[in-house]
């Protein structure tokens, strides 16, 4: 006979659970329609203002500028990532996603009145037909480009590929003026501009960035190193990459660990968003022994290269803490021509961490944000067991403190002196070889460009001269007696701060930069990357730790990260 009193008690609860269930989506219907309301509500508005500004505004208004500050102000309002793309900016962002454009490969720069070629890429039009460093740009198709700004000669020399552009140039090295047929082509602009070896089996990679093709780029520099020698271990140089296409570093990571393991995953407002990323390649090296070199500039996907990496316990991570980009950004059409760049999820690698450091939906009432603090950070797991942390980037397994450029050296690059005297020495030694590695200027070069930077103003003054002006100003205010302004003065003459001490003070970081920048007018970039990673510290210790393998699987075995 059947339990009638269970069967009512079954039957009470469905109500109960039909109930709750149906105030639970009334309750959520409800608040669609007020969040619909508030959108119209909030869209209407700004019809309305944009009309009235258009109509009955004392001056004529340009509506494109109307609504270029409005969607401006709209995305600010989200994340620095988040941005409104015109058809012309669209373009651009084009550009950097692929990586491609139609034009003469090169970069250009301003040098007085004119603008010069700063850099032609090996192998494109402007270097097939002799273009080199320094060169000047006088006309184009016979028009004076003196005073023309650099973004509008930019302009002028991309167009579509095949078709030609006439350039008139005086040579850096001669004077010569020659009018040059240069036709555009599809440049691609390399994201793996060097591959070498630094010391016999250990082979060293430099990646810029995700583009497209940047798994093809790395996979060939990959074979053709396992074809020149036996690669025993591998140094990833990732210290300048800020990101790109995410796919892409799901590929690259196929490269180096199993097929079908997961890299990353990516969700939006809720789980129904959840997607997983697992390679789809097999590898290519799955035991080689690697390190990665981070830094604060390693962002976004090489985050995600890096993370996957360390959670599956198959590479030393090295340097600095990365910079903590893990929002994904997508693109929609808008009419006309223009897209919206917005963030639609945020990545998480695979032990469950989530790279982004910063949480833009809570600001303070003054709107600035702030990043995770550590009250907020949780441990996880790598597959082999270590410890790891979220909170925002990576942390590397093995810690170099970042080394830094003085601010002098940096503005005597940013005044473009060291590449006009860069130029100079060109024109004086156009027809010696050089040999990168091995490269450098002599002391009678050096006191040359001591003599070249006398005559040129240099807006510098360091931070111990600024703080000591502001403590001089602090005991002005307070009235200190005569006894403290001769200290101050006596340390005023102790600060060596004048331009020609500091070119003493200063002399290895400029000699480099300057040997850097000779380099690059005979060996194009791949020869400066040569250069740089041979005397490169960090470099070095990557080396020195993929050929002392017992604390290469040490670390990847037992040593978990210190937040601190």
């Amino acid at each position: 006979m059947p339990n009638f009193r269970n069967i009512f008690r079954l039957a009470v609860l469905f109500v109960v659970v039909s109930f709750a269930t149906m105030e639970m989506v009334m309750a959520q219907s409800a608040e669609r329609v007020k969040q619909d309301f508030e959108l119209g509500r909030a869209t209407e508005i700004l019809a309305n203002l944009m009309r009235e500004y258009h109509t009955n505004y004392v001056d004529e208004v340009d509506a494109d500028r109307l609504l270029k500050s409005a969607v401006d102000g709209l995305v600010g309002a989200t994340d620095p990532y988040s941005e409104y793309l015109s058809e012309r900016a669209m373009a651009d962002f084009e550009m950097l996603t692929t990586g491609k454009y139609g034009g003469v490969g090169s970069l250009i720069r301003k040098r007085g009145d004119y603008v010069v070629f700063a850099q032609p890429y090996k192998g494109t039009p402007s270097d097939e037909v002799g273009v080199k460093i320094g060169d000047k740009i006088l006309a184009i198709e016979g028009e004076d480009m003196r005073g023309v700004a650099t973004d509008v000669i930019s302009s002028r020399l991309k167009g579509d590929p095949g078709t030609e552009v006439s350039v008139t140039i005086e040579r850096n090295i001669d004077s010569r003026v020659d009018t040059l047929k240069l036709k555009r082509r599809r440049i691609s602009v390399p994201s793996v501009p060097y591959a070498g070896y630094i010391t016999p089996g250990i082979g060293y990679i430099v990646h810029n960035d995700f583009i497209e093709g940047s798994y093809d780029e790395v996979r060939r520099a990959l074979e053709r190193l396992m074809q020149e020698d036996s690669l025993q271990g591998l140094v990833l140089d990732y210290r300048s990459n800020g990101g790109g296409l995410m796919q892409e570093a799901v590929d690259i990571a196929s490269l180096f660990v199993p097929y079908g393991e997961r890299i990353v995953s990516i969700m939006g407002r809720d789980s129904s968003s959840l997607h997983h990323y697992d390679t789809r390649y097999r590898p290519l090296a799955e035991e080689l022994p690697i390190v990665i070199l981070v830094s604060g500039s390693s962002a976004s996907a090489s985050e995600i290269l890096a993370g996957a990496m360390q959670d599956a316990d198959r590479g030393v991570i090295m340097g600095q803490r990365t910079y903590g980009k893990g929002l994904v950004q997508g693109t929609r059409p808008l009419g006309y021509g223009s897209y919206l760049k917005y963030t639609t999820a945020k990545y998480y690698i695979p032990s469950g961490r989530c790279i982004q450091a910063v949480n833009y939906s809570k600001r303070r009432s003054d709107g600035s944000v702030e990043s995770v603090p550590d009250s907020l950070i949780s441990e996880f797991k790598t597959r082999g067991g270590r410890k790891v942390y979220d909170g925002g980037g990576i942390v590397p397994d093995v810690r170099i403190e970042p080394q830094y450029v003085s601010r002098f050296a940096l503005t005597l690059y940013a005044m473009g002196y060291m590449e006009d005297w860069a130029d100079g020495y060109m024109r004086r030694n156009h027809d010696r070889e050089i040999d990168v590695r091995r490269f450098s200027i002599t002391d009678e070069d050096y006191s040359d460009f001591c003599r070249f930077i006398e005559a040129k103003d240099v807006p510098y003054e360091s931070e111990t001269r600024r703080q000591l002006k502001a403590l001089e100003r602090a005991a002005d205010n307070d009235r200190y007696d005569d006894r403290l302004e001769a200290v101050l003065k006596e340390l005023d003459e102790l600060v060596q701060d004048d331009k020609m001490s500091n070119m003493e003070t200063y002399r290895p970081e400029i000699v480099e930069a300057l040997n850097a920048e000779i380099v690059l007018r005979y060996a194009y970039s791949e020869g400066v990357q040569e250069y740089a990673a041979v005397r490169d510290s960090s470099v070095l210790r990557a080396v020195e730790l993929l050929k002392d393998t017992t604390e290469y699987h040490r670390i990847l075995r037992e040593q978990h990260l210190q937040m601190h």
